[in-house]
């Protein structure tokens, strides 16, 4: 019997997939941006940069940037009543209003 992928990107396949005409593209604007520290932004992984990329379980998921770390951001979040802290790429955020 076949073995299941366990890997990173295993089971993703709606959750990385992109509009046909936005296929390929990234915004520059995105990879720039600077966020403040505690504002609230979501999870949204951007499916062509892999770097910086968090868990897909994660994928949708608004919190708290706590501080920076590099080019990446330390976001907090609830995960049920426990708190964790995600370390992402800045490519992976998006303010929430």
């Amino acid at each position: 019997m076949p073995r299941r992928s366990k890997g990173l990107r295993s089971k993703g396949r709606g959750k990385f997939r992109k509009e046909p005409r936005m296929r390929g593209k990234f915004s520059v604007v995105q990879a720039t941006q600077e966020l403040p520290v505690g504002g609230k932004v979501a999870v949204i992984i951007e499916p062509t940069v892999t770097g910086g990329q968090p868990h897909h379980r994660y994928h949708g998921r608004v919190g708290v940037v706590r501080e920076k770390r590099g080019r990446a951001y330390v976001v907090e979040i609830k995960d049920g009543g426990k708190v964790k802290m995600l370390v992402v790429g800045r490519e992976h955020l998006r303010m929430v209003a």
